[in-house]
């Protein structure tokens, strides 16, 4: 009997569990929110409790739009331009999910805070940016210019750092978790109390770099690159 009544309420549960699904345009994530009765996000996102394939494929072939769920990172926006992004940002809006930035220039922006989960910003100028307490989660920072912005307490979970220049960065108590920080530039950066536990840091260069307290739990590494590190 237990066995049922926990088969039938982690099925209940399946059924009512909320979907977010990523759309290719912000116009065709605000008309299918409406069409579908969902919650748009104000941007490329939609929130929906009951997700009906069936009903979504129809109002995606109307629009001529593409969409996933959250995390597929297939549906992707078409470049956003740095003055609209601080422009939308000072209006209030912090949600820019999947948001393509790839080369943005965005050096010195105050931008603490803001949700670029799963974000395009391969090559990107971040430089001086306040990105503290941003939302990164799995984001494309490959060979992105990070040199000395605010990424405390920033959510980089998974996130693609790999060639990044993070010197003289703050990562204090960043969450680094199964993120690929191969080859990057760590000169000077501060990662006291960052969650580097399962990343890649392997080729990364750690001069000067002050790792007190940070968490390397099954993190991948050169023992060698550690030498100039402060620990």
């Amino acid at each position: 009997m237990k066995n049922i009544i926990s088969i039938g309420w982690n099925s209940w549960l399946k059924r009512h569990k909320e979907s977010i699904l990523l759309f290719d345009s912000i116009a065709a994530a605000s008309e299918i929110a409406f069409m579908l009765n969902g919650q748009w996000d104000g941007c490329n996102g939609v929130i929906i409790d009951k997700c009906d394939e069936v009903a979504v494929n129809t109002a995606t072939k109307l629009l001529e739009a593409a969409w996933c769920y959250q995390g597929a990172s297939k549906a992707v926006l078409d470049r956003i331009a740095t003055d609209e992004i601080l422009r939308r940002y000072a209006m209030g809006e912090k949600f820019f999910i999947n948001a393509n930035l790839r080369c943005a220039v965005l050096p010195s922006a105050k931008l603490s805070e803001i949700n670029l989960s799963y974000a395009k910003l391969s090559w990107a100028d971040l430089s001086q940016a306040n990105l503290s307490k941003a939302d990164l989660t799995a984001a494309d920072l490959s060979e992105a210019n990070l040199s000395g912005a605010d990424l405390s307490k920033a959510y980089l979970m998974r996130a693609n750092l790999k060639g990044a220049d993070l010197q003289l960065a703050d990562m204090r108590g960043a969450n680094l978790s199964s993120a690929n920080l191969s080859e990057v530039n760590l000169t000077n950066a501060d990662l006291t109390g960052a969650n580097l536990s399962l990343a890649d840091l392997r080729g990364a260069n750690f001069n000067f770099c002050n790792l007190s307290g940070a968490n390397l739990t099954g993190a991948k590494l050169i023992e060698s690159d550690l030498a100039f590190a402060r620990q």
